[in-house]
Parts: structure tokens; C-alpha cells; sequence
């Protein structure tokens, strides 16, 4: 969810923000450099470490394939 805030630039920094992404990209391109600085992305990183190993992938993807066949063969 996004929320709506007003802030103050200088009248130089706001043109050239303007001029470097543009009136319609301003938020995103505020959002994405302020996010690392104040976002603890812990979480993220430790995902990036998981997917990278990829024994540990190769292992969940049989883990996720056996109960999938199983639930497959379960009684209905």
C-alpha cells in the first residue's frame, strides 16, 4: 500500500529531478533510492543466499514434488 505525502526540494533540485526522470517517474525514482537507507532488507538478502544455493533448491524442488504426488494419490 502507498501512501500520499508533500514534501519541499529546493526549485534546482526539483527541475532537475524533472529533467532527469521525468513528473511521472518522480515517486518511484525517490522511493527506490530512500528504500535501501530506511527498509531493513535482511529478509530479502537471506532469500538471495537461499535461491543461490542450489543443493538446498534441488532438495525443496523433490521435497515439493514428493507431497504434491502424494496428495495426488491421497483418497478423495
Amino acid at each position: 500500500m502507498h501512501k500520499r505525502m508533500t514534501i519541499t526540494l529546493d526549485e534546482a533540485v526539483y527541475e532537475g529531478l524533472y529533467r532527469t526522470v521525468g513528473k511521472r517517474r518522480m515517486s518511484q525514482y525517490i522511493e527506490d533510492l530512500l528504500r535501501p537507507l530506511v527498509v531493513d532488507t535482511s529478509l530479502d538478502d537471506g532469500y538471495r543466499a537461499m535461491a543461490a544455493d542450489k543443493e538446498r533448491e534441488a532438495e525443496a524442488k523433490e521435497w515439493c514434488n514428493a507431497l504434491a504426488e502424494d496428495m495426488a494419490d491421497a483418497a478423495r
